[in-house]
């Protein structure tokens, strides 16, 4: 790509960065032995500066500021789209560009504990998606199809799906794992080195070293270093998680095709006291399944803290364990359990949406739904219906229909609570006539989203044929693949 090119509009802009990344992936694809050595040019490029611009102000993050007070609105407004990536650009080619520290934010988790969020400066957003555009493609050509987290085209019903189909042959043991703080601990030369077996780049290599090392901002006003770990919130950190964790993906998928070539072979591993087991992951959240015994189970443990160890990473003791599928677990937010079918002796595996999901969405509601009785109905209502419709939309895919009707009458109530609230001195007669249209919460054109009406279907496994966006597009425009 020629990287004296004039500044292209940004459809322009869009379709040379997706030829690009096609031919970068397919090359990966082709030779996964090859090292990639003229990279920096294409990061330094108007087309992928102009592309990353544009996703990092589409991004809702775009509205918030790092250390240096700027927005991608205020740079707009300020200098101007095209004098900050002129300016940006510069800097990269001369070589004079340095990440700042991010800002730190403390994130509120279940059980009153926090995790730290890492916010750069938007010019530091810009440079970090420029890189993703350029490294995604092909890190995707390496990356196993266990992996679902932070990956284009996957989805967390991908992975909820591969558990069920395992689940349902044989896969009845579950080492249910957690990294301990693993955003924060990964060992950065051990990351840096998994990146350098694939870019060869020095000057991609010292760009990547540099963001890993540019250090926070704390809520206390000191800066810190940052030895180990990918600051969780910038854009590049899922894809370097994705890097650190795919020696595990390495690791299980040798284990798995040292158990046999087909499954007969696998069979007889498992008529012998062998054990047969799969790795599903979702970014730093795992488990794999077990078709054998628990102590087969307590074996692939030991494994895991082995694998992980020279990536600087370990096993939260607590959150960490070994649970029969007859018991149930939780992943990504659905209860997973076997049990009897209904007026049958068969048993089968169920997907429910979990017990805290449901308290979470329970929680969103209340807060939603407390006080703040100056507003119209209409506005809570468009409040309230896009967390609704979200909170269905990833759980219509498992046994959701009862948690949905519980969650319908739940909110219903939530609402007529805060207009008997808003409307004191009115009566059931007067709230049905102006704001309960059908007893249902309606004020104008704005109806309260109906949790019980969205249907419920079961997700379809893909297993391996989920295509990259790239390998696609090769497919469609008539190319050979591999």
């Amino acid at each position: 790509m020629n990287t004296g090119a004039s500044w292209p509009t940004p459809i322009e802009a869009e379709a040379r960065v997706l030829r690009m990344q096609t031919k970068l992936h397919q090359w990966a694809t082709d030779d996964p032995e090859r090292r990639f050595v003229d990279l920096f040019n294409l990061v330094a490029d108007p087309a992928f500066l102009l592309t990353a611009w544009r996703r990092v102000r589409g991004n809702r993050g775009a509205r918030t500021a790092g250390i240096d007070g700027q927005t991608a609105n205020s740079i707009e407004a300020g200098r101007g789209e095209e004098a900050f990536l002129a300016d940006l650009r510069a800097d990269l080619r001369a070589r004079s560009f340095r990440p700042l520290p991010v800002r730190e934010r403390m994130i509120p988790k279940a059980g009153g504990k926090r995790r730290r969020l890492g916010i750069p400066t938007v010019r530091d957003r810009v440079v970090q998606a420029a890189l993703k555009l350029v490294l995604e493609p092909i890190f995707e050509a390496d990356f196993a199809p266990c992996s679902y987290g932070f990956r284009p085209g996957r989805r967390a019903q991908d992975a909820i799906a591969e558990i069920h189909f395992l689940a349902s042959r044989s896969y009845e043991w579950v080492l249910d794992a957690d990294i301990s703080a693993c955003f924060d601990e990964i060992d950065h030369r051990a990351l840096v080195a998994r990146v350098r077996d694939r870019i060869g780049d020095k000057r991609v290599l010292a760009l990547v070293a540099a963001f890993l090392r540019a250090g926070v901002l704390g809520e206390d006003g000191i800066e810190r270093d940052t030895a180990t770990g990918t600051p969780q919130g910038g854009i590049l950190s899922p894809l370097l998680a994705n890097i650190a964790l795919s020696v595990l993906d390495e690791h299980f998928a040798a284990a798995w095709a040292a158990m046999g070539a087909n499954c007969g072979a696998r069979q007889q591993r498992r008529l012998h006291g062998g054990a047969t087991y799969r790795l599903v992951r979702y970014a730093d959240d795992f488990v794999v399944l077990v078709a054998g015994t628990r102590e087969h189970a307590e074996a692939r443990r030991r494994e895991v803290e082995t694998v992980l160890a020279p990536m600087g990473l370990r096993l939260s003791e607590a959150k960490t364990r070994i649970a029969h599928i007859d018991e149930g677990f939780d992943f990504l937010g659905f209860r997973i359990v076997r049990q009897p079918k209904r007026g049958s002796d068969k048993r089968a595996i169920y997907t429910y949406p979990a017990k805290n999901s449901l308290a979470e969405i329970k929680a969103k509601v209340r807060a939603m739904t407390r006080g703040a009785t100056d507003l119209s109905l209409a506005i809570l209502l468009h409040r309230l219906n896009p967390v609704l419709r979200g909170w269905t939309a990833y759980f219509r895919h498992g046994v959701s229909k009862r948690t949905f009707n519980y969650l319908r009458a739940f909110v219903w109530r939530r609402v007529v609570c805060w207009l008997r609230h808003k409307y004191l001195r009115a009566n059931w007669k007067q709230l049905r006539r102006h704001c309960l249209s059908g007893w249902w919460p309606t004020e104008g054109e704005a109806v309260l989203f109906n949790p019980a009406a969205v249907t419920v279907s079961r997700y379809r496994f893909r297993g391996t044929k989920i295509p990259s966006p790239w390998a696609e597009r090769v497919r469609s425009a008539g190319c050979p693949t591999t």
